[in-house]
């Protein structure tokens, strides 16, 4: 199949077509999601939730975003590489953005970069994609902020909320970030946005009306004890893994594995 591109978002966005997206964090399950054909594959900094156990994204760095980033693009193909800008590697200035931005090209192998902010990130986004460097904004619940914005709560509600976001995803977009996530944001306020903007809006928690969907893959395959409200779990994962280790732990201890079948008898 052929590889993604930056061109084929727009298209998909022109024709109505729905973007698909997943998180990933390994070369295993890249290639899994990749020849089930996801369109775009998110190195997400979540990593710090899923896979690190973490509370929160803060506390990832960018040299664990890169070795991720390299893993996930090397079990890749088809789909589009996404790499996550962690806390602390972009906000400073345009040129820090810029150099952790080539780190995740270069060294992680990504497609893109994305970062989580609005209109006051609009030079970091113009000087990446003037360098090459395509951009996806991230709007509404930032979880790099979650400290300034008391918890995980819904974005875009109260006055001047919808305006703010529009007017923040316009400034990503006219600087020229190709796409946008939207997390947990109302519904009509994300068809709001999505329909005023030219590039498409991949949203999370944020309705169907957005032009792509973006979920971490530990909750839909259902790993882990608790996944958000807006999630939905395709698969128990968790409760297969958990039966094939104990019945590994039972064979061993009852000496029935390894078995003639798989020894090397002679």
């Amino acid at each position: 199949m052929k590889k993604m591109r930056v061109h084929h978002f727009a298209e998909m966005k022109a024709r109505g077509e729905k973007i698909t997206m997943l998180t990933a964090y390994d070369f295993p399950t890249a290639a899994i999601f990749d020849a089930a054909g996801v369109d775009m594959l998110l190195v997400g900094d979540s990593l710090g939730n899923a896979m690190l156990g973490l509370p929160t994204t803060i506390p990832v760095t960018l040299d664990q975003m890169v070795t991720a980033t390299r893993a996930v693009s090397t079990g890749a193909t088809r789909a589009f590489i996404v790499g996550d800008l962690p806390f602390g590697s972009y906000e400073a200035s345009p040129a820090q953005c810029h150099a952790s931005a080539v780190r995740l090209i270069k060294e992680g192998g990504a497609s893109a970069v994305k970062f989580e902010g609005g209109a006051h990130l609009a030079e970091h986004v113009a000087l990446l994609t003037r360098s090459g460097i395509p951009v996806v904004g991230h709007l509404g619940f930032t979880p790099q902020s979650e400290n300034t914005l008391g918890g995980k709560r819904i974005q875009g509600r109260g006055d001047g909320a919808v305006e703010k976001l529009l007017a923040d995803a316009t400034s990503l977009q006219d600087a020229g970030a190709f796409a946008v996530v939207l997390e947990m944001v109302p519904a009509p306020v994300a068809a709001e946005v999505t329909a005023a903007l030219r590039i498409p809006t991949i949203g999370i928690g944020a309705g169907v009306d957005c032009d792509g969907q973006v979920l971490v893959w530990t909750d839909i395959a259902g790993l882990g004890d608790w996944s958000p409200s807006f999630a939905k779990r395709y698969a128990d994962i968790g409760a297969a893994l958990q039966r094939a280790a104990e019945e590994y732990v039972a064979e061993v201890r009852s000496a029935a594995f390894p078995d003639p079948e798989h020894s090397f008898e002679k």
